[in-house]
C-alpha cells in the first residue's frame, strides 16, 4: 500500500511539470511568431515607403541611376620598369569603367593605340613607386589620362576609371 500512495503522489507532480513545460514552450513559440510577424510587417512597410520615394523621384524629373559598364582588357600589359641596378618587370591586367557604353565601344575600337600608350606609361614608371599603393594609384590616374586623351583626339566619349584586375612587379 505504501507504494500506491507514493505513486499517487508522484502522478500530480509529473502532471504539474508537464503543464509547466507546455506553458513555457507555448510562450516561446508565441514570442517567435510575434517577432517574425513584426519583422515582416516592418520590412513590408519600409519597402512600400521606399517605392513611393522612388516614384516621387521619377516624377520630379531628377537624374536616374546609371550603372557602370566594364571592358576588361584580355591581354596583360607586360614591360620592364625603371629600377636601380636590376632589370625589373611589371605585369598589369586592366579593365576600363564607364557610365557610357559608347566610350567602351570606342576604347575597344582604338585598343591597339590605347594598349601601346598604356605599355609606355607603365614602362616609364619607377619600380619603387609601383610597390606602394600611392604609386599604383598614380599609375592608374596616368593611365586614365592617357586613355581619355586618345579617346578625345578621336572624338569619342571618355571613360571614368582604369581598374587593375591584377598587378605584379618583380
Amino acid at each position: 500500500m505504501a507504494q500506491n500512495s507514493s505513486a499517487a503522489a508522484e502522478e500530480p507532480a509529473r502532471k504539474g511539470k508537464l503543464k509547466l513545460v507546455i506553458l513555457i514552450v507555448s510562450v516561446v513559440a508565441l514570442a517567435i511568431a510575434l517577432s517574425v510577424g513584426g519583422t515582416l510587417w516592418f520590412l513590408d512597410t519600409e519597402s512600400a515607403g521606399g517605392q513611393d520615394a522612388v516614384a516621387d523621384e521619377g516624377s520630379a524629373g531628377e537624374a536616374s541611376f546609371t550603372p557602370s559598364v566594364y571592358l576588361p582588357m584580355e591581354k596583360a600589359l607586360v614591360t620592364t620598369v625603371q629600377a636601380e641596378g636590376r632589370q625589373r618587370y611589371a605585369q598589369a591586367y586592366l579593365a576600363l569603367e564607364a557610365k557610357d557604353p559608347k566610350a567602351l565601344e570606342a576604347a575597344r575600337l582604338h585598343s591597339p593605340l590605347i594598349r601601346s600608350q598604356l605599355i609606355m606609361a607603365l614602362g616609364n614608371s619607377s619600380f619603387t613607386e609601383l610597390r606602394t599603393p600611392e604609386g599604383r594609384r598614380g599609375l592608374a590616374d596616368t593611365m586614365l589620362t592617357t586613355v581619355n586623351r586618345i579617346l578625345t583626339q578621336e572624338g569619342e566619349p571618355a571613360v571614368d576609371h582604369v581598374l587593375f584586375r591584377n598587378f605584379v612587379v618583380q
